[in-house]
This record gives C-alpha cells, structure tokens and sequence, in this order.
C-alpha cells in the first residue's frame, strides 16, 4: 500500500525549537518533515543527541548557525546537520522561510535538547 500524504492535509505543530511543523512521514528510523519560520523569527539553538538532519530549503532565506559556523541558505540548498551539533536557523528574509528536514533516526521532542 502506498503511503502519499499531501502537505496541506496534516496539521502543523510547534516543536520545542520554536518551527512550526507539518510530519509527513514517521517510523522508527527516520522522519520527514516542512518547516516554517515567519520573517525575522528563529528557532532556539539546540541539538539532537541521537538524530542527524538534512535541512532542504524550499522557499525564502536563512542564516544558519552550526556549531558556531555560519552560513546562509536559499530554495535549493541542503545542508547536514550531525548529531550532537548545536545549531539555530533564523529567517532573515522577507518571506516565509520554508524547508525539508529528513532526520534519521526520527525527529523526537526528547531529543532535542537546549544549552
């Protein structure tokens, strides 16, 4: 059986970082998930201790902060998150900032953990 699910049927949740996210697919080893932040709005810096991401930017811009390394991200980036690395994403455009984030294993609220 095929498991197709469209963006604009699931209901978004805020996660413990501050994004508003719409899960798409969930099983035990991995997640994916659309992201938003609104225009000057971030999450708070955090980690995963188990999970690693792949943050894919679909609309809009950002500053990303990985372990103290910045760069900057537009529709068309990927960028790996690893395990255990501190990172925040601020939307310092003047849209919405939207983009995949694919976690393996799978996006768990008692994995993100704050300084």
């Amino acid at each position: 059986m095929i498991d197709a699910k469209s963006v604009d049927a699931v209901e978004p949740f805020v996660t413990k970082d501050g994004s508003t996210i719409r899960e798409l697919h969930h099983t035990e080893v991995q997640s994916l998930a659309e992201a938003t932040l609104e225009v000057e709005q971030a999450t708070e810096r955090h980690y995963h201790s188990v999970a690693q991401e792949i943050y894919f930017v679909l609309k809009g811009q950002g500053k990303l902060e990985i372990d103290g390394e910045l760069t900057y991200v537009r529709p068309g980036d990927a960028v790996l998150i690893p395990a255990g690395a501190f990172h925040q994403l601020e939307n310092n455009g003047t849209s919405e900032l939207r983009f995949l984030c694919f976690c393996t294993p799978a996006y768990s609220h008692d994995d993100t953990l704050f300084e």
